[in-house]
């Protein structure tokens, strides 16, 4: 049901029945490598072009989700994906070669909560018994579209941020649901820990602050995190203190800063010590990503991985995920246009 102006709080409070994280050689050196399902020490994943390579990890991270399920593809009614490339290429050819019924979707980085919101909506009105989220990144392909190939070598501002090449997927689905034929306890993959449910999803408006540097795409975003985390407490009527964390997508360190100013300033009593951002947490303090990480698969791979593994475990129990996306393309940006961002919030519940 709609609640307030933006935010769909489920009745039914659709099921995560199961998660997967894969990622590339460089988050493996990071402080969440344990959380992946897995990592590539080849950042080509074994394929002849960045794009295949990003292809790949999404078919990976599905499959994945779908085994830790204990289901087939042909339980999965729906895919939602989207990515990073042109006509997200990644995911429509992936869902080429994943054989299931496909709707694509483009949110830039807050992809990862868009198609987990809408997902979520699906399962919430009974228009599907399982609906498979889905999103990736790729280092090498990212900076080959948007800005220069890494081949080039060329310098970027402390602003700029790292793509992260990952992809995460999760399977959504009813609560009276038997997930197999097996009883839990065989030796499987399945996730039977503490249950986790998405309670709400907060729809954001486009933002535009007039920021034209596609190297400093954490200040563009901020605002936009802000407008949707501002419409989510107030649509649903919540206490500041109500979530134990609360993560923005990929703020990185500057994107950080600028919203933890604005939640200060505009005295929304949110706990600073409950933020984190997802670029942040994914590679540390790794200098080496300037301002930290980027991409579709940045929130996707911390959230379906990290965060739920922290859930499960009793650790977390309400958590809100803000995803960011900057909404430009290479076009509007050699046009002189500025960038218009976004952000897609999911509250997701344990037991």
């Amino acid at each position: 049901m709609l609640q307030g102006h933006q935010t769909w709080v489920f009745a039914n409070k659709p099921v995560i029945q199961s998660s997967a994280a894969i990622g590339g050689p460089f988050e493996a050196q990071g402080p969440l490598a344990d959380d992946f399902d897995t990592l590539h020490s080849d950042l080509t994943i074994g394929q002849d072009s960045w794009e295949k390579a990003e292809r790949t990890l999404l078919e990976e991270a599905c499959d994945k989700a779908i085994e830790k399920a204990g289901l087939t593809k042909e339980k999965i009614n729906f895919l939602l994906a989207g990515d990073l490339m042109n006509q997200i290429v990644s995911s429509s050819f992936g869902a080429r070669t994943l054989t299931i019924p496909f709707i694509g979707m483009f949110g830039a980085c807050s992809t990862a909560m868009e198609t987990l919101a809408v997902a979520s909506l699906i399962i919430d009105s009974q228009a599907a018994d399982y609906v498979l989220a889905a999103t990736c990144s790729h280092n090498a392909s990212a900076e080959k579209q948007y800005r220069y190939p890494t081949e080039y070598g060329s310098q970027k501002p402390p602003t700029a941020q790292w793509t992260v090449t990952a992809a995460g997927a999760a399977v959504v689905g009813r609560e009276d649901q038997e997930r197999d034929d097996e009883p839990a306890g065989k030796g499987d993959d399945r996730e039977d820990r503490l249950r986790l449910r998405v309670t709400s999803a907060t729809i954001g408006r486009v933002v535009d602050m007039g920021l034209n540097d596609p190297f400093n795409m954490g200040a563009a975003m901020a605002p936009a995190a802000f407008n949707t985390i501002e419409s989510h407490f107030r649509d649903r009527r919540l206490p500041p203190d109500y979530y134990d964390l609360i993560v923005t997508g990929d703020l990185g360190r500057v994107g950080h800063s600028i919203l933890s100013d604005l939640l200060r300033k505009h005295e929304t009593g949110i706990p600073l010590d409950r933020y984190q951002d997802c670029g942040i947490m994914i590679y540390g303090e790794n200098p080496n990503v300037w301002s930290g990480g980027s991409g579709c698969g940045c929130s996707a791979a911390v959230t379906y991985g990290h965060l739920f593994r922290r859930m499960r475990q009793g650790e977390l129990k309400r958590l809100l995920v803000v995803a960011t996306g900057a909404l430009l393309s290479p076009l509007t940006y050699q046009q002189g246009e500025t960038i218009p961002c976004i952000a897609h919030a999911v509250s997701i519940e344990s037991d």
